[in-house]
Parts: structure tokens; sequence; C-alpha cells
């Protein structure tokens, strides 16, 4: 780990988008004290190089196609001592991704749209063992904590995603591994919880409250 002893910070850039890594690598390069050590297109390929070892840093993106959750990632990359630190870098914003990117283990999270000298500083924030949140995901964090009562759970978000996603409760009980009554009761809550009494109007308040994303 770079420990602010004059050694470059080494990168990992995890994102399947070439146009996006390429960005990444031209911002990141114009910094004295960065190091791009390595590129991966797949979350799975982010694994296995950070396990090699070599890096101080991954910024890892969330969604991947088909593949691995860049937050399964982060879990996996996390997990183990010594490894390095995850930096969240994503479009998405909502509840359910912050949660679970920061129940997986990321040392932070921030927006693709934040500008480079904010990115620079997450960077750097990361790799001394510190958090780093984008002011808005702070800001939602917070809100949270405000309303401990109102606010949905993980795994009532990981269920309300996936019926938005217009799965039906068979489906997301074999997703999840939950008994169909157990995803009923989570469906109940979260009605409580967003004021309304239907599928349709539930993923509609979470939506409009970023709690899901679409």
């Amino acid at each position: 780990m770079n420990d602010g002893g004059g050694e470059a910070i080494r990168l990992l850039l995890a994102d399947d988008h070439p146009v996006v890594r390429a960005g990444l690598r031209a911002v990141l390069d114009t910094e004295p004290d960065f190091r791009v050590a390595g590129e991966a297109a797949t979350a799975e390929e982010a694994v296995a190089l950070a396990a090699a070892g070599g890096f101080d840093v991954v910024l890892m993106d969330l969604q991947f196609g088909a593949g691995m959750h860049g937050s399964e990632a982060t879990a996996t990359i996390t997990a183990g001592a010594g490894g390095p630190r995850v930096l969240i870098l994503t479009t998405y914003d909502s509840d359910a991704d912050i949660l679970a990117a920061v129940e997986a283990g990321a040392s932070g999270y921030l927006l693709k749209d934040a500008p480079p000298q904010e990115l620079a500083a997450a960077v750097r924030t990361a790799a001394a063992g510190r958090s780093a949140l984008a002011p808005s995901v702070a800001h939602r964090l917070m809100d949270r904590m405000r309303t401990p009562a109102e606010a949905l759970t993980r795994r009532e978000l990981e269920v309300l995603q996936l019926v938005g996603e217009g799965l039906s409760n068979l489906r997301i009980s074999k997703r999840l591994f939950l008994s169909q009554a157990t995803v009923k009761s989570h469906l109940v809550h979260i009605y409580a919880k967003l004021g309304v009494d239907s599928r349709t109007s539930a993923v509609a308040a979470a939506t409009a409250r970023r709690l899901i994303r679409r």
C-alpha cells in the first residue's frame, strides 16, 4: 500500500467500456503520484488481477453486462488481508447500489461526473485507508441514519429492485435464495414504509426517491 512515502499509488481500472477506461487513464496519468498499472474489462478479470497483487486502489464500475456485478467483485477483493482498496466509480447513486457497495467493503463511492480533482482526492483518500464518498452519496447515507425506521433494509432494496425488473415472487425467491413467504413478508414491509399498496406503486415511489434504479 502507498503510505505517502513517495512511491506512486498503483491503480487498476475496472470498467467494461474501453472509452471510459481511456478517459480515466488520461485524467489519472496527469497526477504525478499515480500510476495506472492495469485495466480490466470484466469484474472477474478485476478480481484475478487484484489477487495477483501490484495494486493499491481498484477503481471499480458496478455494472459489467451479464457477468459478475461490481459489488460482488468488491466483496471478493476486500475479503482477504492486504488486498487493494476499492473505490466505486459509477453512474448509479441509488440506495440499493450504495448500500451493496459499502457492505461489500468499498473504501469509497464516487460518481462518474465527479471533477478530476475530486477523483484524484478520492483515490488518495482510499489509498490511505480512509473513506471517500461523493457529497451526494454521503448525504443519502446520512438521511438513512436520521430516519432508520423508514429506511428500506438492504434485503428490502434487493427485493424491490428485482420487482422493478419485472421478476415474480417465485423468481425473486430463487434469485435471492429465499422462500416465497419471506419475499411476501419483505413486500409487506416495503409497502408500509413507502405508504403504497401495490408492486407498481412501490416501484414508482422507490424510483422517484432513487432508492432503486430503473
